[in-house]
């Protein structure tokens, strides 16, 4: 989704732009056309990412079709909400990365309850209610070009990056990206829970908004600025897509920051008024089995933290006490209360202006 002058362009406006609604950013299909049975799946996975998965699971199925939509977070999520008011039947399964904005459908009674004995061997923090499914384990990472930062300068954890960008005249300014936290649900959601985790989030922010750092789009398109040397920085990346892209350019190099490093599980539900909630349970079952992980893996979706560790991903010297899943449960909610919200998203905007155009996605 692009935002010029405050216009979304992720929606479709009517009447004059007196009625908005949020629209997918892309829609591809998956098995045979003729198929009497169809899965449609809405998530905020790029297509490119997850159809590897999809096409498997098509495959092992019989007369199967699937219907994947990529939406942007909060439109995805507006989307959801605006069915369950309406007990309309859009979508089948919902797969976000903004796991707060899950857990408060699943809360207003949005979501339908599945059990098998996949979601039952869940970790509690990945199972929120029989309602909400962690199905990823991706960690949120700092992303450089070794082309343009010399490793040593690199930072390893937010102490390095504030002082990086410190001096008046750091090589910096202007040059760190992260997440626009007012359009993207996911981006939002990594800044709250910072805020959480320690101290030097103040100290982080006041340096963002010294330096001029950057609050811009999609992790896809800020690993891009840093492969082009736009930037110099990724802050709060998925590693998922990070790790994706050092594939491709062994120049980019991944960094699980020492001091912690968060820790997101993609959230699946089915709505309330899924069409198809059997099959749609049967995906999640297969995105939890072996085979299913073993594709989560190769699409990237997974990242190994503990053995076979990526070459481009630089893990923290003590994963066990830095490596901090955020766990599925009501206190996600906290982020959410309108009031804090509104208190966090004017402090944010101290440090980054609204003057510049904008894309919200994962």
């Amino acid at each position: 989704m692009r935002c010029f002058g405050g216009v979304l362009l992720g929606l479709v406006c009517l009447g004059g732009a007196a009625v908005c609604e949020p629209v997918p950013e892309e829609t591809k299909s998956y098995g045979p056309a003729q198929a009497e049975v169809q899965l449609t799946v809405r998530g905020t996975t790029d297509i490119a990412r997850f159809e590897q998965v999809l096409q498997i699971f098509v495959d092992r199925s019989d007369g199967v079709r699937i219907i994947y939509e990529q939406w942007a977070s909060n439109d995805l999520y507006l989307a959801t909400e605006a069915d369950c008011r309406s007990n309309s039947v859009a979508a089948d399964l919902v797969v976000s990365s903004s796991i707060d904005q899950q857990i408060k459908l699943a809360n207003d009674g949005c979501a339908a309850p599945y059990r098998s004995e996949e979601t039952a061997e869940l970790a509690a923090v990945s199972n929120w209610r029989d309602e909400v499914f962690g199905i990823t384990w991706e960690p949120a990472v700092i992303v450089y070009n070794k082309n343009t930062i010399d490793d040593a300068q690199a930072p390893r954890s937010r102490f390095d990056l504030i002082d990086l960008l410190r001096p008046e005249d750091s090589a910096f300014r202007r040059r760190v990206a992260t997440y626009d936290i007012e359009v993207s649900g996911l981006g939002y959601l990594f800044a709250f829970a910072d805020s959480q985790q320690a101290t030097t989030f103040g100290r982080l922010i006041e340096a963002f908004g010294r330096s001029g750092a950057v609050a811009t789009c999609c992790s896809a398109a800020i690993i891009d600025g840093v492969a082009s040397g736009d930037y110099l920085i990724a802050y709060n990346v998925l590693g998922s897509y990070a790790l994706a892209r050092a594939d491709e350019n062994p120049d980019i190099v991944v960094v699980a920051p020492d001091d912690y490093t968060l820790v997101l599980a993609r959230a699946a539900l089915i709505p309330r008024h899924a069409a198809m909630p059997e099959l749609a349970g049967e995906f999640i079952d297969f995105l939890l089995s072996g085979s299913g992980r073993s594709a989560l893996r190769s699409a990237k979706l997974i990242v190994d933290t503990n053995e076979g560790v990526h070459a481009a991903m630089r893990l923290p010297e003590n994963p066990e006490v830095s490596l901090r899943p955020i766990p599925l449960s009501l206190a996600l909610l906290v982020g959410l209360d309108q009031h804090k919200k509104r208190e966090f998203i004017s402090r944010w905007r101290e440090a980054f202006p609204k003057d510049r155009d904008r894309e919200s996605a994962d």
